[in-house]
């Protein structure tokens, strides 16, 4: 610090860009960071001393669900002396205390996908975005299909609830309009592919559902029932997804549509917007999903037959 020779430690701290705190510490222990182990000192005294342990903990036990503000507001009408820059101090000591001594958390890992192993699908209701088609409130729901990896996306209008013949048309257009499936395809408990009985997921899926995708050489999956963080790749798009959608209504100026082809193309053109953001990383993952099998399985209606499943797309 050859500014110190000649200028005040301060001012030498402003010369060489670092701060004052930093300069005191420097002039009294010239070592590296690295090369003093020993934990830095208390240079102000314990503004919480007395006062943490002996009341904030017993309040915290008292009642586990108390905010830090109610502590510090409560703590600044017993002791009105105290600075009230004590707050952040309060708040790092509270959190600190919760970790050692509050009540277990759920442990979340992060989720990493890998290209080409998991696709997601899931519906979404839309009922308060107010849509209408010629003047006429559309009741419906989106289905949104996403890859995990890529963030590539499909959504597919429906008018009715979430069947099975819903699913199988949205999930088949988003394959095909991708160019390939992913190993791995995932809902939650959705009614139109699982019986939801009290009974292993395996042995749970549907006829029709399994057929599906098989056809497309998938691995159907599901979360666990009330764990929706685990579908959260397609959990939170949704309302960035909706969030989307309310924008370009707002900029269209029109909620009100001449017919359906009009709304649904309305967000096709939506979707391709939002795919080209990701363009890069859909065709690194494109490359490496399984290819499409020659045709499509048959959209099921009822009573038909999950192996009467073959039609031609010419």
């Amino acid at each position: 610090m050859k500014f110190r020779h000649t200028d005040s430690c301060a001012a030498a701290a402003a010369k060489a860009s670092f701060s004052t705190a930093s300069a005191y510490r420097i002039e009294e222990d010239p070592r590296l960071a690295s090369q003093t182990p020993s934990p830095r000192t208390r240079r102000r005294a314990d503004p919480l001393s007395g006062i943490f342990e002996e009341e904030v903990v017993a309040l915290l036990k008292w009642a586990p669900g108390l905010r830090s503000v109610a502590l510090f507001e409560e703590l600044m009408r017993r002791h009105p002396d105290l600075n009230p820059g004590i707050r952040r101090t309060l708040e790092r000591r509270v959190r600190a205390w919760r970790a050692l001594h509050g009540p277990e958390q759920e442990v979340i890992f992060r989720q990493t996908y890998e290209p080409g192993r998991m696709g997601l699908s899931d519906f979404t209701d839309m009922a308060d975005l107010q849509v209408s088609v010629a003047g006429v409130a559309l009741v419906h729901r989106l289905y949104h299909f996403r890859l995990a990896y890529c963030g590539f996306e499909h959504a597919h209008v429906v008018l009715g609830g979430e069947r099975f013949v819903a699913l199988a048309e949205g999930l088949q257009n988003a394959l095909w309009a991708l160019g390939g499936a992913p190993r791995e395809h995932r809902t939650d408990s959705l009614s139109g592919a699982f019986r939801n009985l009290d009974r292993a997921a395996h042995e749970d899926l549907t006829r029709r559902y399994q057929a599906l995708c098989e056809h497309y050489g998938m691995t159907p999956s599901r979360n666990n029932p009330g764990r929706a963080h685990e579908n959260g790749s397609i959990e939170g798009p949704h309302g960035h997804l909706k969030d989307a959608v309310r924008d370009a209504l707002l900029l269209r100026m029109s909620r009100d549509f001449d017919d359906l082809p009009a709304y649904r193309a309305f967000i096709d053109e939506l979707i391709s917007r939002r795919n080209l953001r990701h363009r890069a990383l859909i065709d690194a993952e494109r490359a490496v999903l399984l290819p499409l099998p020659p045709q499509r399985t048959q959209d099921f209606g009822e009573g038909v037959s999950p192996y009467s499943m073959l039609r031609s797309d010419n």
